[in-house]
């Protein structure tokens, strides 16, 4: 996001069209950004890769 590129968002196949309850995700090459689907102009999480992956494993556990 720093390098003058807009970031692709994208969320996950499982969200409905209706964006109850959707996070939207952009990938980099060290990080993930995260927001919220509702609001996206509003300000974002970002993560490390590492920290991603261990949230996808506790939430899938």
């Amino acid at each position: 996001m720093g390098n003058g590129t807009a970031p692709e968002w994208f969320k996950s196949s499982y969200s409905d069209d209706e964006g109850q309850a959707c996070l939207e995700i952009a990938e980099a090459p060290a990080v993930v950004h995260i927001r919220d689907s509702k609001t996206p102009e509003a300000p974002h999480l970002t993560v490390t890769c590492t920290a991603w992956t261990a949230f996808l494993a506790h939430r899938q556990a």
